[in-house]
Formats: C-alpha cells, structure tokens, sequence
C-alpha cells in the first residue's frame, strides 16, 4: 500500500470512529475512560497537539468543537449525565493503574 493510501484510510477511520461516537452519545466520556483510558476529550488534545507538530495552532475548544461536532459546552449541557460514585471509584482505579504503569 502507498502511503498517501495508508494517510486516506487513517483519515477515513478517525472519521468513521467519530461518527460512531456521535451516534453513542450515551456512553460517556467516563465509560471510555474507565474501558480504555482515553475519551472525546482525550482525542481533542492528541489532535491539537498533531496539529502543533505541523506548525499549525489549533485552541482546545477548537479541536473539542471537532471532535463533539458542536461546542463542548452545548455536548455537555444536552448529553453529559451526572457521574456516580462508583463511576468515579473506577476512574480513580484506572488512573491509579495508568500512573502506576507509567512509574
């Protein structure tokens, strides 16, 4: 394969798994943090900071609009549901294990 083929069937992927998560607006940013450590939120920044590889300046609210398809604050005023506590005991589970990894 070529790799602007490759470059196009990357793209088209992160597309595809955007719109995927578009149309999960139930699961929550919390759920995909605790299953595998990475949210919307998570995509935002790696594409922000893909962006300043490329000499290219990008704002965090910028690339959350891209990600959530809308400014983030109407994504968390129409989608986001409050965290229970034993949600939240996950996370601190999960980021736990990640610091600990990363040690």
């Amino acid at each position: 394969m070529d790799k602007q083929t490759q470059i196009e069937l990357e793209a088209a992927t992160f597309r595809r798994l955007l719109k995927h998560l578009d149309s999960h607006k139930e699961v929550q940013n919390i759920d995909l943090m605790i299953l595998a450590s990475f949210c919307r939120n998570c995509l935002a920044k790696w594409y922000r900071a893909e962006a300043e590889e490329k000499g290219l300046e990008i704002d965090y609210p910028s690339a959350q609009e891209l990600i959530y398809g809308m400014p983030y604050s109407e994504w968390k005023s129409n989608h986001q549901a409050e965290v229970s506590d034993d949600k939240l005991a996950s996370f601190a589970e999960v980021q736990k294990r990640l610091a600990e990894e990363e040690g």
